[in-house]
C-alpha cells in the first residue's frame, strides 16, 4: 500500500573464527536500491552475542514496493544471530 513508513532492524553479531569481523546492514527497496540513511557498520571490536547494529529510517513507498533487509561481514566471517535479529515496519502516513 503506498504511504509513508517507518522501518527498523537490529542484527546481533555471534562469532564464527575470529572477533575481527566487521558486522554491517542496509535497507534495501525492490531489491536494488539502498535505503538512504539505513545503512550502518560497526568497525570496533566485535563481542559475540553482545555487539549489535540497529538501523532505522523512513521512506515513501508506493504500492508493489518491496524492503527488505541484508547484512554482510567484512574482514572476516561471522554470523547473525538469528533469535536476536528483527526487522520490522509500520505505515505512518
Amino acid at each position: 500500500m503506498a504511504g509513508t513508513y517507518l522501518f527498523g532492524a537490529t542484527l546481533l553479531y555471534k562469532i564464527n573464527s575470529s572477533t575481527n569481523a566487521r558486522m554491517r546492514g542496509r535497507l534495501v527497496l525492490n531489491g536494488t536500491t539502498e535505503m538512504r540513511g539505513s545503512a550502518g557498520e560497526i568497525s570496533g571490536a566485535h563481542v559475540s552475542e553482545s555487539t549489535a547494529l540497529w538501523l532505522q529510517t523512513m521512506a515513501v513507498l508506493t504500492s508493489g514496493d518491496t524492503v527488505e533487509l541484508q547484512g554482510t561481514f567484512r574482514a572476516a566471517d561471522g554470523y547473525f544471530a538469528a533469535d536476536h535479529t528483527s526487522f520490522w515496519g509500520c505505515k505512518i502516513g
